[in-house]
């Protein structure tokens, strides 16, 4: 179903939310998981929003979005209001922007440290550390209506308004100044994406990038591929792929972080329909739900040990900072990459063998949502990787997880 932004734009191409509707950025080490009432249960790393004690009488109900920066979490609640939690320098405290955050709300996005809002009249509110981007006074009148997407980067937000136009703010470093690509952006963009240092913006007929040349800034390379239209666009840390309408994947910026993928080229000239990035590596579905894999072989660019696993019947993708897990038809899920970012999965392969429906990832941990509403989770112990703590609050009617 298409949310309410996609309806306000006249789209010329399908378009797929990037990353399977993921924002780049995860919480470094901890989770959130809403109940079927709306309720909030969180584990992991305390530091990083793991304990929501200091506000647990407001995610109590009500709960129907959740967002995080590197270090902090945000839940919208259906009244429209906003709830913070976590690091206070890492956008887990917003007094400064308290009164504007009591209702109306609709959607948010993350940076590494600051957080960003679109209310229901299509202004954005903003809180956080300001060099990520939490402070956007300079384009503050821009920001006073229009806005239908929010994408951030590591210390940069874009805005895309209603007309087709693009707003940036934060880290000139991370996107946040798009002077040179400015006309470029007045109007025609229908989707955006963030990687770590750059930013990329999808027209009909091209695909425009802003932020360290050398790291997804600039696309010149592959430029004319981009223009017969672009599906969807996935990012590494450091590099960008773009799925084209007649599924053949495009892609540019570091070579080691998946921008050239050289290894499996052939592999990717047509057939893939979703695209999903750790850190470092891509990971691509086919149309017969086959897998492939390239970038930094550590971080789940070689899938050697699971390719008889990846032949087929892959229906969706999950990643950590270096680490993939696949869930297939049957409900099974299949991970590699780092062992101890999630790629090893052993200890609880017994759980993850059917009925799982959902997959969510930190930097280092996997957890996953089985048809009965329970929680299984791998990785790195203190990134998430155990539930011990809640495990009572896990066992039924979990819906949704975010990292």
């Amino acid at each position: 179903m298409l949310s309410r932004s996609d309806q306000t734009l006249d789209r010329s191409i399908h378009v797929i939310w990037a990353c399977g509707s993921r924002q780049y950025i995860k919480n470094e080490g901890a989770f959130a998981a809403v109940k079927q009432a709306g309720s909030v249960v969180t584990w992991g790393d305390r530091n990083t929003g793991g304990d929501s004690e200091t506000v647990a009488s407001k995610l109590q109900k009500g709960v129907t979005e959740l967002c995080s920066t590197a270090r902090a979490f945000a839940a919208i609640k259906i009244d429209g209001s906003v709830v913070v939690w976590g690091d206070s320098l890492w956008g887990g405290k917003s007094e400064k922007v308290a009164s504007q955050l009591e209702d109306g709300v609709s959607k948010l996005c993350g940076t590494i440290g600051a957080f960003a809002a679109i209310k229901a009249d299509g202004s954005v509110v903003t809180w956080g550390n300001p060099d990520c981007g939490g402070d956007s006074t300079q384009v503050a009148c821009q920001l006073r209506e229009g806005v239908v997407q929010l994408c951030g980067t590591g210390g940069a937000f874009a805005a895309l308004k209603a007309h087709g136009s693009v707003v940036t703010w934060g880290s000139p470093r991370d996107g946040g100044k798009s002077d040179s690509v400015a006309s470029q952006l007045f109007e025609g963009v229908v989707q955006l994406c963030g990687a770590n240092h750059a930013f990329s913006a999808i027209k009909a007929d091209a695909c425009v990038t802003w932020g360290v040349p050398g790291y997804g800034g600039n696309p010149e390379r592959v430029a004319c591929q981009l223009q017969c239209g672009v599906r969807q666009v996935c990012s590494t840390s450091n590099a960008f792929a773009a799925l084209r309408p007649d599924g053949a994947v495009v892609t540019w910026g570091s070579p080691v972080a998946g921008g050239l993928p050289q290894q499996a080229s052939i592999q990717l000239c047509g057939g893939v329909v979703q695209l999903c990035g750790t850190d470092a590596a891509f990971a691509a579905i086919k149309a017969a739900g086959s897998v492939v894999t390239w970038g930094d072989p550590d971080k789940g660019g070689n899938s050697d040990m699971v390719t008889c696993r990846l032949s087929g019947g892959v229906i969706d993708l999950c990643s950590t900072g270096g680490a993939f897990s696949a869930l297939k038809l049957e409900g099974s899920v299949v991970t590699w990459g780092c062992s101890i970012a999630g790629g090893d999965s052993g200890k609880v392969a017994s759980k993850l063998q059917d009925r799982v429906i959902q997959l969510c990832g930190t930097s280092a941990s996997f957890a996953a949502i089985k048809l009965d509403g329970s929680v299984v989770t791998w990785g790195a112990p203190d990134k998430g990787g155990s539930s011990a703590r809640v495990a009572s609050q896990l066992h039924e009617n979990i819906i949704r997880l975010h990292s």
